[in-house]
């Protein structure tokens, strides 16, 4: 119950995928009925469908997905090793894009004009990356502008971003990074400039600076979109190295380091692993810091007996005690976390997308203008010739 100056007003309640409040919540229409998710069907009709449609379609999983979704894929991976696997599949017109919408965007600026991709629903966001709107972003560069620092400052974007910042980096000789790549990235942008304007993750770039580059917390600052010019003094951004943007992952930001003393005092010799999307202090108290596709690697390898916390998402945590049984794999804090907006595709959305595609109709396709793609590519082309590492996120 809600009170408003006429009174107490009832809220609507609202079934997922039945009905929405478009006033409240963004891309949220379905055209048509969604199958009820206790269909005792839908594994049958998503086969059925994808057989049916063969080659045509392409499935991409993301790592965080469900695994009642994550069976149907045809390459499982992080965002951009997804989106780089639809262009290696030029010759499927479908892209089914099993993720968040940043990640859909990815793909679509990575593909052909013949190829389209589809989200099954539309309101899988990414909250980080919606922490950085480009309207932002742009009053932040005006206010650096002003305190005669944007010249010599590279913005740098982390993949979890929307295409059109991806685009504001490329316009601006800055670049896209992954988490496995961000040392690099930032590298090269203190060869081109003095600092960096590091968008959306805080946590990433602190880390990275810090932890892989040598710089100090003091070095870094945290630019706030929300206050007058960042809540942030001229002197400060004078002084500062690291321009951080206030934004964190709503699932890494929930691991705090209680989780991690906790965890070590209720499993002796526990190695705890730990996403650098996490809070600077839950990162300097792991024994090992890495990207999603590092730590599946190093789970994979490690010594059968051995136990293991993991801070990331839960629905890989759960996924990769399954397949690892020779190992204690335990998620990193005692509160279930899984990704709000990636869990949005489920198999109804899954199967609602699918089977209209076999009808000959395309839903909720992703399709990034031209010049937002010309500056985001352009971005991403930067990360691509970096030396070293593969990009991963």
């Amino acid at each position: 119950m809600t009170t408003t100056a006429d009174g107490p007003k009832a809220l609507p309640l609202l079934f997922l995928g039945q009905n929405t409040d478009p006033h409240s919540e963004r891309g949220v229409e379905c055209p048509g009925a969604l199958p009820p998710a206790s269909d005792p069907d839908l594994v049958e009709r998503a086969l059925k469908a994808k057989a049916a449609l063969g080659d045509q379609v392409f499935v991409l999983g993301h790592h965080y997905q469900r695994d009642e979704v994550i069976q149907f894929a045809d390459v499982t991976g992080d965002s951009f090793k997804l989106a780089r696997d639809a262009a290696a599949r030029p010759d499927a017109p479908y892209i089914v894009f099993c993720g968040v919408h940043f990640m859909a965007e990815s793909a679509d600026i990575l593909t052909n004009d013949q190829q389209t991709v589809i989200l099954p629903d539309l309101a899988a966001g990414c909250s980080m990356a919606d922490m950085a709107r480009i309207q932002q972003v742009e009053a932040a560069w005006e206010a650096l502008a002003d305190a005669g620092v944007a010249e010599v400052t590279v913005p740098v974007t982390y993949m979890n971003s929307s295409a059109d910042i991806k685009a504001f980096c490329g316009r601006n000789g800055g670049a896209v990074c992954t988490s496995s790549n961000a040392d690099t990235a930032l590298e090269w942008a203190f060869e081109q400039g003095e600092k960096v304007l590091f968008l959306p993750d805080q946590h990433l770039g602190r880390n990275t600076a810090v932890l892989k580059l040598g710089l100090s917390l003091h070095d870094c600052v945290v630019y706030d979109p929300h206050k007058p010019g960042g809540g942030l003094t001229r002197e400060q951004l004078a002084a500062a190295k690291m321009i951080l943007w206030r934004g964190h992952c709503s699932v890494h930001g929930r691991f705090t380091a209680a989780s991690v003393d906790d965890v070590r005092a209720r499993i002796p010799g526990v190695n705890v692993i730990v996403h650098p999307e996490c809070r600077h202090e839950v990162v300097t108290k792991a024994d090992l810091v890495g990207s999603t596709e590092y730590i599946i690697d190093t789970l994979a390898k490690a010594e059968p007996g051995t136990s293991w916390a993991v801070g990331t998402e839960l629905n890989l945590v759960q996924r990769l005690a399954k397949q690892h049984t020779d190992k204690s794999i335990v998620f990193l804090d005692k509160a279930v976390c899984y990704c709000a907006t990636m869990n949005r595709i489920d198999l109804p959305h899954f199967v609602w997308a699918l089977e209209n595609l076999v009808a000959g109709h395309v839903v909720n396709p992703i399709k990034v203008d031209a010049d937002t793609e010309k500056y985001a590519k352009l971005a991403l082309d930067r990360m691509l010739a970096l030396p070293g590492k593969t990009a991963r996120d």
